[in-house]
Formats: structure tokens, C-alpha cells, sequence
């Protein structure tokens, strides 16, 4: 008999319909709420998407997902209260990024990277009234970390693959599948997931530190005679257990590679694979397959940009290729009260980092050794933002003030990010002012709190006299002005986060809570975000 391995997870949810993602340890018919799926083979791996149509709008159902017309979930004796489907409108959304493992999956207790905020998240939400839950979540980039896991997952890679390269990181789709085995069964995280609808996106770690950072990292990797194997499950597998939910029923049902893996009837893993490998190729200054997406609850847009598979590193470098560029304008425009921009990295970062970036890219486009000095210093740094892509910072910047001054302008426009392991608020302007209010919300990390010795560089690099001091060295070496100003206006706050937003009509507040071993979570920032008009 089969058995359910992870999951289940809930994924897109609208008015009338839901998706349900499952892992099974063997071939089987997948049953919830009455609609059915067989499972897709991927290697050593079954797994399933359920697409659950006819709900009605505003409702909460109770669900159970049966294998073969067995229950399995939830699970007998469960201490936690029954997943629902809510098909109410989406007031209350949270979002965070980088959410390493716990080294003890399932233990509560803090480990070396602090208190897991969305363990406390969860572990709060069990005891409070289904009204107050939230409606949507947001994982914004390094859901794994395949280049630096638990030494948990270390010792079962050894003993896997004894001491080939590279050792302690991930290669085949198998070891990933471990990754989220390891991450996604934690009780509260897995019951969290059962019941909120949940949309994702991709960073560096869920492939590997600074992953499309540049051409000369490129050109690295593919010396290695691992990288081929990686990138390949790296992407197979971010599809499987991450792509396919955050696309709904419609666009599934148009998804020629999802019917070719629904319909194989055998193992896929090298027909996903092999998409994967032409996916991460760059031809004539394009990529081929786009993981941006968008989602709309009621009046909010979510519109999530992939800043790190979609990159063109040849010629002019661009965070997102002119074609992806253009869906996105596309997309982002329309009647809404509030446009959300997901991109796990910041666009509007420390004044000094953005203008140190900038700089860089300029240095590293040098000749001879001051070239090759600043590649080496933008590898070593982590230098691969928004503005060390000035062309996409100053596209993003005119996208924005275009909607922000459209006759039917959003109440907010908000950048949504994180990635940076500390957490601020800042507003932008522009010289001509916008009807929108634009805001840049980061949230970082939710569970992997860097060293103490981190947070005085990270606070420094808001420092009004060292960002002046750069961007007078940017005016020297002709960089363009920066379109658009910004000040922050609460943080840095350090320490393992998640944020939400709360959205009434036009209105909308953010709120910021910090994991504390001892109290939980504790409200560090909490701002309204009103209309302008």
C-alpha cells in the first residue's frame, strides 16, 4: 500500500478552485475532495498535483487526501487542527525568505541559527481561531540550502556517495528530494503547508551560493565535472516541488511539459532533466523557459520575478532578459488596489551597498587586472543585486513610476524581498511624484540568523556619509543618476523573521515579527501603508 512521504501541500487557491501537492513512496491514485490524480514517477520518487475545481467562493473545507481510497492525512491522534480549503478573500498574506533546516527536524528548541520564525508562526497558529489565520504564504528564495546542509544531511550524503565532489552539497534529484524531506516535514511547517496556500521562488542556495552571479561564474562551474549533474536536478527538482504549484488550473492544463509528465506513464526524471538543462542555457540573450508568475487575490496582485534563473550574462548583463522584462510590464499593469512585486532580491537596498554594486558591475566590465580584481571582489562579496544590474534597477525603477502615475493607480506598489539577512522598510520618490505609495518590504532570513559580527556592517551600510562618499565616486566614474530616491523607514532589524501584510480595501499594514527563544515571536516594526491620493 502506498504512503504518503511529504506533504499534503496546498498550493494555488482562488474562488472556485485549489491545488494539492503530495509525495508518495509508490506508484497510486491520489484522492482529495473527491477529485483524482495518478502519480508521476521521477526516479525513486511518485509524485502528485491535485487540481480541485467546483468550490464555492467564501467558503473553509475541511479535506483529507486518500491513497488508493485509504486515509492517510491527516494523520490519526493529530494534534494539530484539520487543513482546510478557504476560498475567502485574501486579507492577511505572509512572506520570508531563507529558511534553512533545522538540525533536529521537529524540534522546537532553538539550534545554532536561532528560532525558526515560521516553526513559531505555525506552532501560534494552531492555538488561534481560524479567522485570525493567514490567507496566502510567500517563500521567497532559499526554501533548501544544497550547498551548505545539516550535518545531519552531510553524514547521509557520505554515506551515499562516500568522498566524491563535492562533498557535503547535493548532486543527483534524489539528494534534493532528501533536502525538502528534511525541510518540509518539520509537524508544524508540514501542517502550516496543508493549509495555507503557499507561492514560491527560488535564490542561489536552492542551487548553489551566487548562482548566475556572472559570466566568469558561469564559465567556473561548467570547468566542474559535477555542475552539469547539479544543475540539472537542481531545476528538475525545483519544478516538481516547487514550479508546478504556483501555476493554477488553467495554466497547468496549457503546460505542454506538465501533460508530457502527467500522461509518461513512466519514469520522467530524465525527460525533466533534460528540460532543466536547456532551461538554465542563455541563447541570443534570451532564456528559454520563463518561472516568473503571477497571482491575483481579488484586487491584490502578486507578480514574482525570478531575479536568478532568468538572468543574461552575455553582452549586456540584465537580471531579467528584455522578453521576460516585457511579460512582466505586461502583467503588472491593471485595476488593482495593491501591486505586489515578489523578488527575493532587495531593489532598493542600503544606499552604499546599491551604490557600491553599481560600481562594481562598471569595474568588472574593465580590462586586465582591474577587471579580474572586480569579479573577484563581487564573487567574494556577494555583489549581485538589483543595482549590480544597473540596466534592470533603472527598468524596474520606470515600470514602477509608470503604474505609480497611471489614471488608475495601485494604492501600494510594494517590492516584496529578502535575502540580504536583515529586515527594513523603505519608501521611494521620484522627482515627479507618484499617485502610489512604493515601498520596498524586506523580510530575511526566517531561520538562518548570520553571526553578531555581521550586524554593525549591515547597519553601517545605511550611513548617510559613506553613501554620499560613493555616490559621488559613481558620478565620477559616469554612472547615470539614480531614477528614483529612497529612506528607510524602519529597521535594519536582525534576527529570524516573517512578515505579513494586511490588506483592507486600499489600505494596508506591515508587520514585522522576530523569533525569541524564550517569548516567541515579538512585534518588532508594524506600519500603515494608506493611499497617497
Amino acid at each position: 500500500m502506498a504512503e504518503l512521504v511529504l506533504g499534503p501541500v496546498l498550493r494555488h487557491v482562488d474562488a472556485t478552485s485549489a491545488t494539492v501537492w503530495v509525495e508518495t513512496d509508490a506508484a497510486c491514485e491520489v484522492d482529495v475532495l473527491g477529485r483524482r490524480a495518478r502519480t508521476f514517477h521521477v526516479g525513486e520518487q511518485h509524485f502528485a498535483l491535485v487540481v480541485i475545481d467546483g468550490l464555492e467562493p467564501g467558503q473553509s473545507v475541511p479535506y483529507q487526501v486518500r491513497l488508493d481510497g485509504v486515509p492517510v492525512w491527516p494523520e490519526p491522534e493529530s494534534e494539530f487542527p484539520p487543513c482546510r480549503i478557504r476560498t475567502r478573500p485574501v486579507e492577511k498574506i505572509l512572506f520570508g525568505s531563507c529558511r534553512a533546516a533545522k538540525a533536529t527536524p521537529g524540534v522546537l528548541e532553538a539550534d545554532k541559527l536561532g528560532a525558526d520564525a515560521l516553526d513559531a508562526y505555525a506552532a501560534r497558529m494552531t492555538g488561534l481561531p481560524e479567522e485570525e489565520w493567514p490567507d496566502a504564504l510567500l517563500l521567497l528564495g532559499d526554501q533548501v540550502y544544497a550547498d551548505e546542509p545539516t550535518p545531519r544531511m552531510k553524514e547521509w550524503l557520505a554515506r551515499r556517495r562516500g568522498g566524491q565532489e563535492p562533498q557535503g552539497e547535493v548532486v543527483s534529484f534524489r539528494e534534493y528530494a532528501e533536502l525538502y524531506h528534511e525541510s518540509w516535514a518539520d509537524p508544524e511547517i508540514r501542517w502550516l503547508m496543508s493549509t495555507v496556500p503557499t507561492s514560491m521562488i527560488f535564490d542561489d542556495h536552492d542551487v548553489r551560493d551566487d548562482w548566475n552571479t556572472s559570466r566568469t561564474w558561469r564559465e567556473q562551474m561548467a570547468r566542474k565535472p559535477w555542475w552539469n549533474q547539479r544543475i540539472r536536478a537542481g531545476l528538475a527538482s525545483y519544478w516538481v516541488y516547487q514550479h508546478i504549484g504556483n501555476l493554477g488550473p488553467d495554466e497547468l492544463a496549457r503546460n505542454t511539459l506538465y501533460r508530457e509528465v502527467t500522461e509518461a506513464g513512466d519514469d520522467v526524471q530524465g525527460l525533466l532533466e533534460n528540460f532543466a538543462e536547456q532551461a538554465d542555457k542563455e541563447v541570443d540573450g534570451r532564456k528559454p523557459t520563463r518561472w516568473s508568475y503571477r497571482r491575483d487575490f481579488g484586487r491584490v496582485r502578486l507578480l514574482v520575478i525570478d531575479t536568478r534563473g532568468g538572468r543574461i550574462l552575455d553582452g549586456q548583463r540584465l537580471i531579467v532578459g528584455s522578453e521576460e522584462f516585457d511579460w512582466i510590464e505586461e502583467n503588472a499593469a491593471g485595476d488593482v488596489d495593491h501591486l505586489l512585486i515578489g523578488s527575493s532580491l532587495p531593489w532598493l537596498m542600503p544606499h552604499a551597498l546599491s551604490h557600491f554594486q553599481s560600481l562594481n558591475e562598471r569595474a568588472a566590465d574593465l580590462p586586465g587586472w582591474r577587471g579580474r580584481l572586480g569579479e573577484k571582489v563581487r564573487q567574494a562579496a556577494d555583489l549581485e543585486h538589483w543595482p549590480a544590474f544597473r540596466a534592470s534597477f533603472e527598468r524596474l525603477a520606470r515600470l514602477i513610476h509608470r503604474l505609480g502615475t497611471a489614471p488608475e493607480s495601485p494604492s501600494t506598489i510594494c517590492v516584496l524581498s529578502g535575502d540580504v539577512h536583515h529586515s527594513y522598510v523603505a519608501v521611494a520618490g521620484y522627482a515627479e511624484p507618484t499617485k502610489s505609495q512604493v515601498l520596498q518590504l524586506v523580510c530575511s532570513p526566517v531561520h538562518n540568523e548570520p553571526p553578531k559580527m555581521f550586524q554593525p556592517a549591515f547597519a553601517l551600510s545605511w550611513a548617510a556619509p559613506i553613501a554620499s562618499a560613493l555616490r559621488w565616486l559613481a558620478d565620477r566614474r559616469g554612472l547615470s543618476p539614480d531614477p528614483v530616491r529612497w529612506r528607510k523607514i524602519s529597521g535594519p532589524h536582525f534576527g529570524n523573521s516573517i512578515a505579513s501584510l494586511d490588506v483592507r480595501g486600499r489600505r494596508a499594514r506591515f508587520t514585522l515579527e522576530t523569533a525569541r527563544q524564550e517569548t516567541g515571536l515579538v512585534k518588532v516594526a508594524e506600519l500603515d501603508l494608506p493611499s497617497q491620493r
